[in-house]
């Protein structure tokens, strides 16, 4: 796995509404109506995870979820990060 260079996470991240870097990892906070909506949303990116055999560090509050990116055996980020947030995202986007 190679890592992605600081200048490409900073171009991706410009076309990326809710994703940020923060202490050298992918992170975003996301709000949600209720308990439910945020533990089912949790429970589509699991899945998704799991597809892509890459986990998220995350945490949930009541109808906040907090999701941090990073390949821990690469040492950062690499494209694997890159497309679980793209996956991530595609499930948070308006339809």
């Amino acid at each position: 796995m190679k890592l992605i260079s600081e200048a490409d996470i900073t171009a991706w991240l410009a076309g990326q509404a809710n994703w940020q870097l923060a202490g050298g990892k992918l992170v975003t906070s996301l709000q949600f109506r209720d308990f439910n909506e945020a533990w089912g949303f949790m429970n589509r990116v699991a899945l998704l995870a799991e597809q892509q055999q890459h986990h998220p560090e995350w945490s949930n509050v009541y109808n906040r979820v907090d999701i941090e990116l990073v390949t821990h055996d690469a040492g950062g980020i690499t494209e694997r990060d890159l497309q679980l947030a793209e996956s991530i995202s595609e499930l948070t986007a308006p339809l």
